[in-house]
């Protein structure tokens, strides 16, 4: 999506948590896909709030104005203070928590939070009328969120693909 509303941006920042246990997982998804793509993605590590702030300064001294950030509890508790620092640093930001959006973010695509919560309360219900855990299928979410802000894209003088606002799930306005 990065791609979609910013095709010409050499480069593209992500952040991670270090400390997460598939962040290198991800770091290796991310180069490929940047990769295909002719993008060159720079990573910027923070594993606690107050490595955030260095982290932006690091991503603007590199001129980076395109931000993947991670899905990691860590950003979700700081989705504020992320939004308020790309703002700062005039950096469009993409993540995978629906929330985000919610909070100042340009757009976010993931599974659905409310979907997951609702799986999640099937298999209590179940556990709790007596069936064991490990007799339960192991189920994967399904059902993935795009949401779009178009006042932080306003804000940041950019225009949303046609294509890209037609997939959104929602659009905040």
């Amino acid at each position: 999506m990065l791609h979609q509303l910013v095709p010409k941006v050499a480069m593209i920042g992500f952040l991670v948590d270090p400390r997460h246990p598939v962040t290198e997982t991800d770091i290796n998804e991310a180069q490929g896909a940047a990769g295909a793509l002719g993008h060159k993605l720079v990573v910027v590590k923070a594993s606690t709030e107050s490595e955030i702030d260095p982290a932006f300064t690091a991503l603007a001294q590199q001129s980076i104005t395109a931000l993947f950030v991670n899905a990691d509890p860590l950003f979700v508790v700081n989705f504020p203070k992320i939004v308020a620092l790309a703002a700062r640093h005039a950096m469009l930001t993409v993540s995978s928590w629906e929330g985000f959006v919610a909070d100042g973010g340009l757009i976010s695509y993931g599974t659905s939070i409310n979907e997951a919560n609702r799986q999640l309360g099937i298999y209590s219900g179940r556990v709790l009328k007596g069936a064991r855990p490990g007799d339960l299928p192991v189920v994967q979410s399904t059902k993935f969120q795009l949401v779009i802000n178009l006042k932080t894209a306003k804000e940041l003088g950019l225009t949303v693909p046609a294509s890209l606002l037609a997939r959104a799930d929602e659009v905040i306005e």
